[in-house]
């Protein structure tokens, strides 16, 4: 029988931080100082909370790796292209006389128009009616997305006035569309200007 005038211990009250639900077992005060820091490690657990930062993920890297890859063998291609001679394609003033090639902006879609080059190189009967120009002329429609594949995959015979390309907008545009196509617009040169190509405005006789 315990004396009445025994006083009863009272019970230790626990720490919340250290009972808390997200820590995997509760630490008992009465633990040395010691002890504590040696089973924190042990445990898991850190001062500032119970939950560790997700691993960086590469997903959104790797597309990112890739198209860098795409870009850069598209200009390995291009720069084996001569640079723009200005004394050649600024002394052009009209589309028919270009024989550089040249892109057509539209609104949701590229224009591209190739002149091949002459496989014969006699000036005889050049542009007549045996050796129209109009025959040698190509064109085909591509995406803005397509383009670096487009650049890099023309011959360079076809390409006389070195690494550079007219650029208009498309004729007869509806006013509506007319946003849209300076938005193309405005990409397609940014594109061009990072495959190492010039773009020139034919109409207006600069660079754009």
């Amino acid at each position: 029988m315990l004396d009445a005038r025994t006083p009863i211990p009272k019970p230790i009250p626990q720490n919340p931080l250290l009972t808390s639900s997200c820590y995997p077992a509760e630490v008992n005060l009465r633990a040395s100082a010691s002890t504590l820091l040696l089973a924190l490690p042990l445990l898991g657990l850190t001062l500032t909370g119970c939950h560790t930062a997700p691993a960086p993920s590469t997903t959104r890297a790797e597309p990112v790796a890739e198209q860098r890859a795409v870009r850069d063998s598209q200009r390995e291609q291009l720069d084996m292209i001569p640079p723009p001679s200005k004394t050649r394609y600024m002394a052009v003033h009209t589309f028919d006389a270009w024989e550089n090639p040249y892109i057509t902006v539209q609104a949701n879609m590229l224009t591209l128009h190739v002149l091949t080059a002459d496989a014969n190189p006699s000036d005889s009967g050049a542009g007549g009616i045996l050796r129209p120009i109009g025959a040698r002329r190509q064109e085909v429609n591509i995406a803005l997305d397509k383009l670096g594949d487009a650049m890099s995959a023309i011959p360079q015979a076809d390409w006389p006035y070195g690494r550079v390309v007219a650029i208009e907008e498309a004729h007869k545009t509806p006013k509506s569309a007319e946003p849209a196509v300076r938005r193309t617009m405005e990409s397609t040169v940014n594109t061009l200007s990072d495959l190492g190509v010039a773009a020139y405005d034919l109409n207006e006789g600069k660079l754009q």
